[in-house]
């Protein structure tokens, strides 16, 4: 046998057991052609933990799969979730803080080959702010090696690696098959510009995702009568904020107080929490998640989930019906 028929026997061999892998993943059922899903694909923020992977939002609506941020973990969350990486059309990014978009090398990377969990046909589409064409072109430099290795070793084609970079500002970025994503500027902080919120629109139905900010009166006008609400929420106990540290990231998130008060106003058939910034030290324990619940409900009754990985919604005409419960 040649090392080239043992190399193919090999991969032969890890095909196998991939496939066996991916059967062994419970994945919620296809998306329906008229329906419009969203699924939380990491919950997270920059704190390396199992349970609440990074940020990333996955939208399913009139034909095109939308991810939005692309944080830690976010190729194995779209595994699970019962997608290759190849079929996610465009990726949309809120701002360009490293949480946000450290999971970009692995999707833009793996997604173009050719195996089974992969298989992206076409460039790897990008919309972003300001500086995301710079991070792209910098990311193509990091990873030449490896892109020209694969292009002579495994014949990949280099369409497929190739990155389509739009940088936006606020109003309508997408408009596609019914599909309508709008660019809203949210508060991140004064220094952490741009930084943006995104609402998308189909078939008289609407997600709004806040992304990283402040209470923002920009985010309550554009999000108002949206479906359903994913808004970020960060929480630190009285205690804490005498350290500059933690009053300076609490400074640049959304109390729970304040998320009520959004809710509130905007009235969305399901308000639901993600990117949980909840700190704490060995001393001082972190704020809890009943806590947020508790502060939250000081300033609104409505319908609140709590959201975790890979929890799923569909939002119908007239409701938002939860999917799935979490990830394992």
């Amino acid at each position: 046998m040649t090392i080239r028929q043992w190399l193919l026997a090999v991969f032969a061999a890890h095909m196998v057991w991939v496939g066996a892998a991916l059967a062994q993943v419970t994945a919620p059922a296809p998306v329906a052609p008229d329906e419009f899903r969203v699924t939380l694909l990491g919950t997270g923020s920059p704190a390396p933990v199992m349970r609440r992977f990074g940020p990333g939002v996955l939208v399913q609506a009139g034909g095109k799969t939308l991810l939005i941020d692309c944080g830690r973990g976010t190729t194995q969350r779209l595994m699970q979730s019962g997608l290759r990486l190849g079929q996610v059309d465009a990726l949309f990014l809120t701002h360009l803080h490293s949480d946000h978009i450290v999971g970009i090398p692995d999707l833009w990377l793996t997604g173009w080959l050719e195996a089974s969990y992969a298989q992206r046909q076409g460039p790897f589409v990008v919309y972003g702010p300001a500086g995301t064409q710079g991070m792209m072109d910098g990311l193509a430099k990091a990873y030449d090696w490896d892109i020209q290795a694969r292009i002579a070793d495994q014949d990949l084609k280099p369409a497929n690696i190739r990155s389509v970079v739009s940088e936006f500002k606020p109003g309508v970025i997408y408009d596609q098959g019914g599909v309508k994503v709008t660019a809203i500027e949210v508060d991140h902080g004064e220094l952490l510009k741009p930084a943006f919120g995104f609402r998308i629109d189909y078939a008289g139905r609407s997600v709004t995702i806040s992304g990283d900010t402040r209470f923002s009166e920009n985010l309550i006008d554009k999000a108002t009568g949206t479906d359903l609400l994913i808004h970020q929420v960060a929480a630190v106990r009285e205690a804490l904020l005498a350290s500059p540290v933690f009053k300076v990231i609490l400074s640049h998130h959304t109390r729970p107080e304040e998320a009520g008060t959004v809710f509130t106003r905007v009235k969305p058939r399901l308000a639901v929490y993600y990117h949980f910034v909840l700190l704490g030290t060995p001393a001082i324990p972190a704020v809890t998640e009943k806590d947020v619940v508790e502060m939250t409900r000081k300033t609104y009754g409505g319908p609140l989930v709590i959201g975790e990985d890979l929890m799923a919604f569909r939002i119908d005409k007239d409701q938002v019906v939860p999917l799935q419960a979490k990830a394992p």
